[in-house]
């Protein structure tokens, strides 16, 4: 079990951190879920009390939106480092080669233009990153390099008070229960690529609770989207109605928060009670989008 590394409260020397003269600013965002920070530049040094205030406004909000940062890959890296190791990918390339654990998702053609890609539209289904791997993701973070005029948005679904919002019938009745989460079902069912038989052979079919307890907050939430196949052990016309119910249930407008992004915004979230899916609001042929991408590895099973 990777636990997260407790940061180092007290400084190396006289010198404080340029963070630990600063305050941090830090705001819910509208509807409750998730906080924006301010007035702060991660390109900076920084330990001790601030860091250890983004790690616990992290664990509050599950949500952290960052405004106005100028990140390169190793900055960010060193940053997402903070929650614990960062993931390595299973995903191929077009040549062939891994996935990069810190990479670019975008619109963008082979000549850098912006085209239609099919193989983007899965994002546009809600999902848990990494939820094929026994220990599913700790935390997701993307960085705006480039954006669209308008549209590109990411929307966020608060698997926990989902939860909390279930009648007592329906808690008693999904209590227990494993669902069997695959990637290469979430493929055939969005429409993506079929897996190669690399992808497949480092990510056979798993299964998860139903029902998640985050390792830290001990609260209880759904462990839904894109990748669950089936119920163990449920008839298969059953087993997708009760899925799909429960999903529709928890991506209601109260759980659900939208992000419209801004330049620079870095934002990071909570994989183990959060959904996340992009938004198609805007001209995929036509406006350029991209984001720099990390995913950093689970604590615990969930």
């Amino acid at each position: 079990m990777n636990a997260i590394p407790k940061i180092d409260t007290a400084q190396p020397d006289s010198q404080p951190s340029p963070f630990d003269g600063q305050e941090l600013t830090t705001r819910p965002l509208p509807g409750g879920l998730g906080a924006e920070v301010r007035d702060v530049d991660l390109r900076e040094p920084f330990a001790g009390r601030i860091a250890q205030r983004i790690r616990d406004a992290f664990l509050s909000h599950h949500l952290i939106v960052v405004r106005d940062q100028q990140l390169g890959r190793v900055r960010m890296s060193e940053f997402a480092m903070l929650f614990g190791e960062l993931e390595g990918n299973v995903f191929r390339n077009p040549d062939g080669t891994t996935l990069d654990a810190i990479h670019e998702i975008s619109n963008l053609d082979a000549d850098g233009r912006p085209a239609e890609n099919p193989y983007l539209k899965s994002n546009y289904h809600w999902h848990t990153d990494k939820a094929y791997l026994p220990i599913p993701a700790l935390l997701t973070m993307l960085h705006a390099i480039e954006l669209p005029q308008s549209g590109g948005d990411t929307q966020f679904a608060d698997m926990t008070h989902a939860y909390d919002a279930l009648s007592d019938d329906d808690k008693r009745r999904i209590a227990g229960l494993r669902v069997v989460h695959s990637l290469e079902y979430m493929r055939t069912s969005t429409g993506d690529r079929p897996p190669t038989g690399d992808e497949r052979a480092a990510a056979p079919p798993v299964t998860h609770p139903l029902v998640r307890t985050h390792p830290q907050t001990g609260r209880k939430s759904l462990f839904l989207g894109m990748y669950c196949s089936h119920v163990v052990g449920m008839e298969s016309g059953e087993s997708r109605a009760l899925l799909d119910r429960l999903l529709a249930h928890a991506t209601q407008p109260p759980f659900v928060y939208t992000h419209h992004w801004q330049p620079g915004d870095l934002v990071f979230w909570d994989n183990r009670c959060l959904l996340h899916r992009a938004v198609a609001n805007y001209d995929m042929g036509k406006s350029r989008r991209v984001l720099q991408r990390l995913v950093v590895k689970g604590d615990a099973a969930p």
